[in-house]
Parts: C-alpha cells; structure tokens; sequence
C-alpha cells in the first residue's frame, strides 16, 4: 500500500524518459548539428550564426544536466524495509545498489554506518558476501545500525550470508586503514571490493535537541559528532577570533550576511556569551531582514549558519579529503568507492580527490558542445544503464563525469536529501 502511494509522485516514467532522451539523441547528433551549422553559416549572417550555435550549447548542456538526475523507478517498499520514515531515510538506496550490483562483493565497507539503511540493503543484495566491516563516531547512531543489521542477518531472508562475518567500530572514517588491519592485516594488501561514504547527517540526529544540530529545537550549542571530541560550536562562538569566525560562516555556510552577524556574535560576548542554539537562532532572527523572505529567510540563514559551525566543530572538509585517499588505497583492483555528498564543499573536494586518484587532467570538464553531443549515446550496458560517463586515468576509473543526483520523487518525499549528489570510482 505504502510502495503504490510513493509511486503516485511520479512525474515520468524511465521507459517514457528514455524515449525522450532517444529523441533528444537524434535531434543532436554530430550530423545533425553539422547540417544546422553548416546552414545558418550558408546564410551569412553572423549574428544568426552565433545565437544558433548559443542556442545549440544551451540545449545539450541543459540535456546533460538533466540527466544528471536518478531516473530509476523509487522503490517504496525498499524504504520501508530498509529505512525508517520517522527517523532514517537511506538516500539513494536503488542507485547505490546498483553502484555495486556488477561486481563481486566479497568484503564491503560501510564508513558511515548510521542506521545501517544502506548497509543492509547491500548485505541483503550480495548473498556471496564474506566481510563486512561498518563504521560510525556517534555511539547512538553505532547502536542503531548494530541493531538493523542483527535483524536482516538473522531473518528468513538472509539465510544465504550464514557465514557473513560482521565488525563494526566506533571510528572516524579517517581510520579505515587502523580498522582493517584490526580485522585482517592482509586486507591492507588485498584491499576490499567496495566502499560506502554517506556524508549527511541521519534525522535520529537531527531531531535530537541535545545534540545542537537541530534549528527549530533549543538545546546546547554542542553539534559534535564524536561525543568525545573536546571542541563544541559554543567554542568557537564565544572564544575563537572574530576574523576566523566569519570566515567560517563565509567559507563553510556560503552565508552573505557573514560579517553582520560576525560582529553580532562579538557582541553578544560581552552579554554573557551563546550557550543554546535558541540564542543562536534569535540572533539571527533579529539580523535578518523581514523582507528577505520573512520566516524562511531566517531559517535559510540560520540552515546556512548551524552548518558552518558543525563543519568547523567536526573537521570535516580537511578530515574527507585525506580519507577519500586512504579509502582509495583500501580497494581492491575493481573495487569501487561510492561518495555520497550534501555540501557544495564536500562535492568540490570529492570531484577534484578523485580526479587526483587517477591521475587525469581536470580539463576535461571544459569539453566542447560536440563531445557532450557524442557522448549522450555512450549508454549501451544495459547492465550498467546508470553510467551515462566515465573519466579514464591511469589508475582508475570515475564513473560518474557529473554527480547523480536523486529522482524527484525521492526529493518530494524526503526533502533533506535535495543537495545530495554521488559519485563513483572505480580502481584499476
């Protein structure tokens, strides 16, 4: 019942958007948009000329960038099984599975556990599995995602993964090195054959007040997600200096009102300091203009500010690119790594680390309308329909040249996974 109501939020079908996008094919292929250059050039006239060829550009980038977007069917009877709509959504689930539905998956690893949504869809998809090995900093979302996976693994329909070996840690996912060879120090030369990075934060932590995340909910300034760790954004507020606080806001929330509230924040030192996210919240309820959009002015703002601060508090960006590295060298020939990003910075930092890892020029983001053009017939794997196109280097291959991004239904369903985009690699 509920997997027939999520498939009413459908827009189009893939076979209707497939016969569309075969349209598109032929209205731009390389000898149809020589026939169209050739005769607005027969007519000289320039400026006919150059708008035809803007109009061209235009056209197949704007196809590109929509195919960009899953146009895989959403599975809602997936979501019930493997995700909880009150606390956990698995971004992405049928796109993920099919990242690594093609190879072998004898050992996984799961870098960001949360509540294991990703990770028991996989287990459950790859009966010759041997290994799996999870991840997670935050102890309640570590407890959950044991949970979940004690549940499939000792259900009727997990009979075939009997001889599964299960490790989970309470670790950074910068320490999957230190991890596997806890597990198996010959894993650190075999390497593993897939890995999972989902860089959002899961609802459960969210939703709970003490944890500092939430906008809409007073509770302390905290926003780690290593209980453990020493430093709290009520830190950084109150003692760090003014230059580096704004900076955060401008660098990590791309927030435009950074100096305004920069100098607010000071000030608001001299009254005792911010301690609760209610006092944040009002700040910047009192320094945002009413006609900027009333109260969603203030909330994106405030959205903007409470995530700089948690990337500040967490290390985030620095702490991702050095593990993006580490889970490279981890894989085994064929593995893949799949990302899954919230944060403009976050993709930025995937893309460029990935273009580093196997070794290839970054110019070949600037290709010519042609290449685009040729390139939207490259789909012929009906294995692997969702590569629409590789980057090839020396040491690997990126399987995904742009980011997919979710379907619309997925996004009208769950909001919070709107910025989302995943990227692939695959090691040579």
């Amino acid at each position: 019942m509920a997997a027939a109501v999520v498939r009413k939020l459908l827009f189009q079908s893939p076979l209707s958007l497939s016969s569309h996008f075969s349209h598109l094919r032929s209205a731009l292929s390389p000898t149809n948009l020589s026939t169209s250059i050739t005769t607005t050039a027969s007519s000289n006239n320039r400026n006919k000329n150059k708008k035809a060829k803007q109009n061209t550009k235009a056209a197949v980038a704007a196809v590109v960038k929509r195919r960009t977007r899953s146009a895989k069917e959403f599975d809602g009877e997936a979501l019930l099984r493997f995700g909880d709509t009150g606390s956990h959504i698995p971004v992405m689930l049928g796109e993920v599975l099919d990242v690594f539905a093609s190879i072998s998956l004898r050992s996984f690893v799961d870098c960001t556990l949360g509540a294991a949504g990703h990770t028991s869809a996989i287990i459950q998809a790859h009966p010759e599995m041997q290994l799996y090995i999870g991840l997670d900093v935050d102890p309640a979302a570590l407890e959950k995602g044991q949970a979940q996976i004690n549940t499939i693994c000792h259900g009727d329909s997990c009979g075939l993964n009997a001889e599964l070996k299960i490790h989970t840690f309470l670790k950074n996912y910068r320490d999957i090195k230190y991890v596997l060879r806890e597990v198996d120090e010959k894993l650190l030369t075999l390497g593993v054959d897939g890995i999972l990075m989902d860089l959002g934060m899961s609802s459960m932590q969210v939703n709970n007040a003490e944890r500092g995340f939430s906008v809409l909910s007073n509770g302390p300034l905290d926003m780690r997600m290593d209980p453990q760790a020493s430093l709290k954004a009520e830190d950084i507020l109150n003692s760090w200096p003014d230059v580096e606080v704004g900076r955060i806001l401008r660098e990590y929330g791309d927030e435009s009102n950074w100096y305004s509230l920069q100098g607010k924040i000071v000030k608001a030192r001299q009254k005792g300091g911010l301690h609760f996210t209610g006092d944040l919240v009002h700040l910047i309820q009192t320094s945002t203009s009413g006609t900027k959009g009333g109260r969603q002015g203030w909330i994106k703002t405030a959205t903007r500010v409470f995530q700089a601060l948690r990337i500040a508090v967490n290390d985030e960006l620095n702490t991702l690119k050095g593990t993006l590295y580490a889970c490279f060298d981890c894989l085994a020939p064929g593995g893949r790594l799949a990302v899954i990003s919230f944060h403009s910075l976050e993709d930025r930092i995937v893309k460029q680390t990935f273009l580093d890892l196997i070794n290839c020029s970054r110019g070949d983001e600037d290709a010519e309308v042609e290449s685009y053009a040729m390139d939207l017939r490259e789909i012929d794997d009906d294995n692997e329909a969702w590569i629409i196109r590789k980057i090839q280097g020396l040491n690997g291959t990126i399987l995904t040249k742009r980011p997919i991004t979710p379907s619309q239904e997925e996004e009208k369903l769950n909001r919070r996974s709107r910025s989302a985009k995943l990227r692939v690699i695959q090691k040579v």
